[in-house]
């Protein structure tokens, strides 16, 4: 039984010691975030120029068609 103590004392020793480990990692998380501006920054909204919207739908009308192509081959 001793032995199997010995390895529980270690285990607990590994585990406080991951624990700070984890406690470190998450502060420097914080603290980059905080820097970075990604928790509570204001959020600019940011549009789209018409030609640019144009653009786009074209784009997915055109994948419409396929889709719809495809299926009327299919059936």
């Amino acid at each position: 039984m001793s032995e199997l103590d010995g390895v529980l004392q270690q285990l607990k020793r590994e585990h406080a010691r991951v624990t700070a480990q984890l406690q470190q990692l998450n502060q420097a998380i914080q603290a980059l975030g905080k820097v970075a501006g990604g928790s509570g920054g204001v959020r600019v909204k940011r549009h789209l120029s018409l030609a640019a919207r144009k653009k786009i739908a074209a784009a997915q009308r055109l994948r419409w068609e396929r889709v719809r192509a495809k299926a009327k081959k299919a059936a």
